[in-house]
Order: C-alpha cells, then structure tokens, then sequence
C-alpha cells in the first residue's frame, strides 16, 4: 500500500482513444457516427471536460485524422483538449503516443472514445483511487457464468469462478510515470493498460463501473447507446 507520502499530486489528463479502424461498423469511422445529435466522440469530450478532476484531455486519432479532430474539437468547444495526435499501428501504440503527449500531468486516465456514456462521477473516481494507489480500474462484476474454451470451433476448457470474474472498461487511471514505464517496459501486446501494469508487480485496484458504460463495437451497440442515452435525458426531466 501507498502511504499518505506517496499520494501522486500534481494535474491529471484524460487520453481519449479514438484511433480505431471500426472494422465491426462496417469500416465507418464511429466516433463520428451520429449519436443522438453530435457525433460519438463529443459524448465522451464533453464528461471529461465537465470532470473538475480533469485537468486536460489528449485526444489520439489515426493516422492523417489530426486536423479533422481539432476542427470538431473547435466546433463543439472541447477547451480542455490539449492535444490531438496521430496513433499507432495497434491500441498499445496508440495509448502510448497519448501518454507522451501528455506532458505534465502526473495523473492519466485513459478512455476508449467509443465509450460514449461514461459520466464525470466515474472519472473522478478514478482519478481519485489512481492518486491514493497509483492505478485504478473501471469494472463491472461478471453476471453471467463465464467459460474458458478452446480450439476452432470453440469448445468449453474450463468454468471459471463467477464471484471473482470482472469485466475490464475505461477509464483506467494511473500516475503517467507508471503507466509509460509499463509501456516503455512490454515486451508483448496487452489487452488493456492494466495488464501492462499488472505485469510490472503493481497492484490494480478495482472500483465498480457500470453496465451501461459500454464501447460501441457494432452496429447493435449503436442502436443501444441511443436509447440509453435518451433515455438518460428522460430520466433528467
């Protein structure tokens, strides 16, 4: 455990990856999909920019993508936006690429920029845990009984233990020293930055997330993230 010595001070950033290639959507690039009125990506720029634990935001985008990104950064007035900068070849590059651009923070929360529901209370948790213990990460317990297979066609290996099951989201917040020095150190590609972390020895503290932060991956998920957040804004009236 981090003593109170050791509490990571200092501005914290959001790393908004959005250099997907959308191969799920039928190659359209999502986070300019239309989302109940603006495009996807404003969903997830706007909570961080209206989280007063977030200080800054780098926003990585793929190759040759730069200019349109900073010009719907301007439109819809994302002041935060520190940085737009071009990815890399896989996820692993690109969240790389965003962690050197974010010069000074001491604190980064990476978030996929087609998670479009996160709200403000799940970043600041975050960023609050990652500043006590260095890194946190956004989670939801298993809810259905989950299967460890093999082979193709897949068959089932093993049933693992649901009570210790829990599904990975964003963000995922670590002190910027750590995480670019899991990156600087991986050797092999990782699923998520937490793993790279986990490798290093550091211990991960979990907090609870929610079902409805999920990552638009299909088509489906679109039409899902529409209702929920309208249904959001009925919730609200």
């Amino acid at each position: 455990m981090r003593g109170m010595s050791d509490r990571i001070e200092g501005p914290a950033f959001g790393v908004i990856v959005a250099a997907g290639r959308g191969e799920r959507m039928g190659g359209v690039d999502k986070v300019y999909t239309a989302l109940v009125g603006r495009p996807l990506i404003v969903w997830p720029l706007g909570a961080f920019r209206a989280c007063d634990a977030v200080d800054g935001v780098v926003v990585v985008v793929p190759a040759g993508g730069v200019a349109r990104m900073e010009a719907l950064v301007r439109e819809w007035r994302m002041t935060k936006v520190r940085a737009v900068v071009p990815g890399g070849a896989h996820r692993q590059a690109s969240v790389r690429a965003g962690i050197e651009a974010a010069e000074g923070a001491a604190i980064v929360a990476v978030h996929d920029g087609a998670r479009p529901l996160v709200t403000p209370d799940l970043i600041a948790r975050g960023v609050a845990i990652a500043r006590e213990t260095g890194a946190a990460l956004c989670a939801v317990p298993a809810r259905d009984t989950v299967k460890e297979v093999e082979d193709d066609p897949p068959v089932v290996r093993a049933t693992l233990d649901r009570a210790s099951a829990w599904l990975a989201q964003t963000p995922q917040v670590f002190g910027r020293a750590l995480l670019l020095g899991a990156h600087r150190r991986a050797e092999t590609q990782a699923t998520d930055d937490a793993a790279l972390v986990e490798a290093m020895g550091h211990r991960v503290r979990v907090y609870e997330g929610a079902a409805w932060n999920l990552k638009v991956t299909t088509p489906d998920d679109l039409i899902l993230a529409e209702a929920l957040l309208r249904a959001r804004f009925d919730a609200a009236l």
